[in-house]
């Protein structure tokens, strides 16, 4: 008879070395060593670009640093803030213009007309506007991924078969009920979805700002590195920018996995 630790040390074995984890290695595997194989014969696009035997020698360095730390907390504190302001505002903004048509009548055209602005657009804007660098950067944040979420809840909401909703009506269910029990369920996948995609939008856009605006931080740093001529360190700022932006965005899709089990196909 197997032991439950035996079980259970056997499934975790077996996701740590799944196909889909194998196939991950093997692909990042490759891409390194064309990476190294482009760069050391000068293939186009690679001829300047530092291979990886290099780039790891500085990622050592840059391990050990303090300063390199400090940037990534930078980053990652700011990302949360604005991206948490950007969810505790979004998400009930979006169901509450997918369930009251006058809400829904008042605010959309004003969130259509500000949507289509880059949030890049608005780094001038917000160093005037707000009297800190700090809460400058953490509004642009805010922005990326505000409009994404607000979109992705009302496209979820107008997705709900119109026929639960009569269903549910006519057997004497109020509106509480319909929330929890259909639009919020129908809905759940669409907001994790925004927010995944939120997230993405966060970093592109955190970079951006710390490059413009920012002392601090992963794009700081990037951007420090492109003036100093420094280009193994570009490189590791952008791995480094890369994998908060897949470390971020893999936590979401895994709580919403765990919020949705009914959509769990693989």
């Amino acid at each position: 008879m197997k032991s439950p630790n035996s079980s259970s040390l056997k499934k975790l074995f077996n996701k740590i070395f799944s196909k889909a984890v194998l196939r991950g290695i093997v692909a990042i595997v490759f891409s390194i060593a064309f990476w190294e194989t482009a760069s050391r014969f000068a293939f186009p696009l690679f001829a300047f670009v530092p291979p990886p035997s290099i780039v790891l020698s500085v990622v050592g360095e840059s391990f050990g640093s303090l300063v390199f730390w400090e940037n990534w907390t930078s980053s990652f504190g700011r990302v949360i803030f604005g991206f948490v302001i950007a969810q505790i505002i979004g998400i009930p903004l979006g169901l509450l213009m997918a369930n009251n048509r006058n809400i829904h009548g008042m605010t959309f055209p004003i969130f259509e007309i500000l949507r289509p602005i880059p949030p890049l657009a608005w780094v001038p804007a917000s160093i005037i506007f707000w009297p800190t660098t700090e809460l400058s950067i953490a509004f642009v944040i805010f922005l990326g991924a505000f409009f994404t979420i607000v979109i992705n809840v009302l496209g979820g909401a107008k997705s709900i078969d119109a026929r639960y909703i009569r269903a549910a009506r006519s057997l004497g269910s109020n509106r509480s009920d319909m929330f929890f029990r259909i639009i919020l369920p129908a809905v759940l996948p669409s907001i994790f979805t925004g927010m995944a995609v939120g997230m993405g939008i966060t970093w592109e856009v955190v970079v951006a700002a710390e490059m413009i605006a920012g002392k601090s931080g992963l794009g700081y740093y990037t951007w420090e590195s492109y003036v100093g001529g420094n280009f193994p360190r570009i490189i590791v700022g952008m791995i480094s920018i890369g994998l908060a932006g897949y470390i971020s965005s893999s936590m979401i899709r895994l709580i919403g996995k765990r919020s949705t089990p009914w959509l769990r196909l693989f």
